[in-house]
């Protein structure tokens, strides 16, 4: 006899068929040598989707937050369509990459050095949950849905203990994959915030424009669990003019003194959520940029109709609202 079960989780029975084309390639690491054998330092996965027909000149790397993978640009944590998806239906080719030692790229302590501490729910629920701003109110599930709560820590694990080493990674690969793939726009979400200055440092001709989600700051802040900005707005050096031996130099001098030749022609987005606690440390990064010679604009979401996000706007409940001037901002650029 044939029993018939109907499955109680088949979002692929609902979800719209699409026609794409998509695949996956990897950035690879430097050999290294331990104990005499040959190693691969930090390779860095990307996976691509593209429509049928591309209809933008430039393709968008999609570079995910602290401890995460790249998973958190596909679909929402209540299951619609992420901001990957939504890209691609906008006529972009989309390259969505796993940060050097998360998600399917590999972590190992003798190529990467030692761990920092595992992520916690107690800290997910402090960083997106609601909390003292009633206006956050596009998170998307209950904070007494556990098993939803389960599902979305899944995807973090810990980020290297040496964050300037991990920035240096992200940005040396980075590089690499345009080297690849030839001039692109980078979007960067929370702890990926820094690695898109640090790629356009290394290659500002083939950074087309940089949009930041909230990125990790203010400028020279220590970032619990995480590690310090010496740089300013990095943990790892930029190539500033006059050239900074010291980052003491750079934190102490009158802002303007140093300035960053490579990001003076690379539009920069810098997007904040209205309710978000992180939010706060998007305009002193700005002014940093905006002093060093970049090309920066704030877009608070709430002065575009978008309102009620925290910190994970990229999937709360109006991702897709959020999405739009982001879009309208992307057109208007050369």
């Amino acid at each position: 006899m044939t029993v018939v079960v109907t499955p109680t989780f088949a979002p692929w029975t609902s979800a719209p068929a699409r026609t794409v084309r998509r695949g996956h390639f990897w950035i690879p690491g430097e050999r290294v040598v331990r104990a005499g054998k040959t190693l691969q330092a930090g390779p860095m996965y990307v996976e691509w989707e593209a429509p049928e027909h591309r209809q933008r000149p430039f393709p968008i790397v999609l570079m995910h937050g602290g401890g995460f993978q790249g998973s958190e640009w596909f679909d929402t944590p209540d299951g619609r369509p992420g901001w990957a998806q939504r890209l691609v239906e906008a006529g972009y080719v989309v390259l969505v990459v796993d940060r050097p030692g998360h998600g399917r790229s590999p972590y190992h302590v003798e190529t990467l050095g030692p761990m920092g501490p595992p992520f916690s729910y107690e800290g997910g629920r402090q960083i997106y949950f609601p909390g003292t701003d009633p206006r956050h109110d596009q998170w998307p599930f209950a904070a007494s849905d556990e098993h939803a709560m389960d599902e979305f820590i899944a995807g973090y694990g810990p980020l290297p203990e040496d964050l300037a080493l991990s920035q240096t990674l992200d940005a040396d690969r980075g590089a690499a994959l345009l080297d690849r793939i030839g001039p692109a726009i980078l979007i960067t979400h929370s702890a990926s915030g820094p690695d898109g200055w640090l790629i356009a440092d290394r290659r500002p001709a083939l950074v087309k424009a940089i949009v930041a989600i909230e990125p990790m700051g203010p400028p020279f802040a220590n970032i619990p669990n995480i590690g310090l900005m010496r740089w300013g707005a990095t943990a790892a050096p930029m190539r500033f003019e006059p050239p900074v031996s010291d980052p003491v130099m750079l934190q102490e001098a009158r802002p303007g003194t140093y300035r960053l030749p490579s990001l003076a022609a690379v539009p920069i987005l810098i997007v904040t959520g209205e309710a978000s606690d992180f939010a706060a440390a998007s305009p002193p990064t700005a002014a940093f940029l905006g002093a060093a010679g970049a090309l920066t604009e704030l877009l608070p979401l709430a002065e575009h109709g978008v309102h009620g996000n925290g910190h994970g706007l990229i999937y709360e409940k109006n991702s897709d609202a959020a999405l739009v001037p982001v879009l309208d901002w992307l057109e208007r650029q050369p």
